[in-house]
């Protein structure tokens, strides 16, 4: 299946036995949560995956020494993706309703496990229902599955790594500007990005409006070659490992690769042993 997945396509396959669909929908704001978001209304049939519990290794927060989510273990995996009825010929759907900037997650984190049949909801929730499109409040009960996790090697980094020196090694910040600068620092520890990081908000991977979806696949390319991730396999972060996801889609998209460091900059930053760099190194 596309890994960039129209509302028409889930409409005309929503009732495919092998199809599961899941909401992904999650807040950095504590006030709302996406389970709460879910119950009020979610696309027919989907089931809901929470990305602190169940896409996020347990003992994730804010300032702790691995970040705010921990890349989580293949038995983990397993059973999570279980309980939700994904098998190894599963296709799945994941959607949000930030234009795919949580569900990227759930795309990244099953390919990183060689499952290759899931997408993304383009346009997430938003876009269906400003089509007029159908949810319900209704529970499903998926059958239990058996998954198989196969991490891929070097898909993932760890801190040891980055910290590592590695010659040509291209670095990109997936964060907000003024987080990546420096100017502003919500959530972590410190203020700042990883030292020769270039940045790479997402939101830049999506076209302008009310009803954002992905530029299309020239326009990403041309995006990431200019920070030179045609010449390398890039290593991508953003606050705690799930919005670089969206950058890592739109590398796939764009025909190039990506690689996610897990505990990105919550994790980084936590360590006072680590440098930061504030300003403006690079940003495209």
């Amino acid at each position: 299946m596309q890994d960039l997945v129209s509302t028409d396509w889930l409409a005309a396959h929503l009732s495919d036995p092998d199809l599961r669909v899941a909401d992904v929908r999650w807040y950095l704001d504590p006030a709302r949560t996406g389970r709460d978001a879910y119950a009020a209304g979610h696309i027919p049939g989907a089931v809901f995956l929470d990305v602190d519990r169940d896409l996020s290794a347990p003992g994730g927060k804010r300032g702790g020494p691995l970040g705010r989510h921990p890349w989580p273990s293949p038995e983990q995996v397993a059973r999570v993706m279980g309980v939700a009825g994904i098998g190894p010929r599963t296709r799945v759907v994941a959607y949000d309703d930030q234009a795919g900037a949580v569900a990227a997650r759930l795309w990244f984190l099953l390919k990183a496990h060689s499952h290759d049949e899931v997408g993304v909801l383009d346009g997430g929730i938003v876009k269906w229902l400003a089509e007029g499109r159908p949810v319900e409040t209704a529970l499903p009960a998926p059958a239990a599955a058996t998954f198989v996790p196969r991490l891929r090697p070097g898909w993932v980094v760890g801190k040891a790594d980055m910290a590592a020196p590695e010659p040509g090694r291209l670095v990109v910040d997936a964060r907000a500007p003024e987080r990546y600068r420096g100017e502003a620092e919500p959530i972590d520890p410190r203020a700042g990005h990883i030292p020769g990081a270039r940045n790479a908000p997402y939101v830049g991977n999506l076209t302008d409006g009310a009803l954002p979806v992905f530029l299309p696949p020239d326009r990403l390319r041309a995006r990431y070659e200019a920070l030179g991730a045609h010449r390398t396999v890039p290593v991508v972060y953003c606050g705690s490992g799930v919005t670089a996801c969206h950058d890592l889609l739109a590398l796939h998209l764009a025909g190039l690769r990506g690689r996610l460091y897990g505990g990105s900059w919550s994790e980084w930053s936590a360590d006072p042993a680590l440098p930061a760099e504030t300003g403006e190194a690079g940003r495209r």
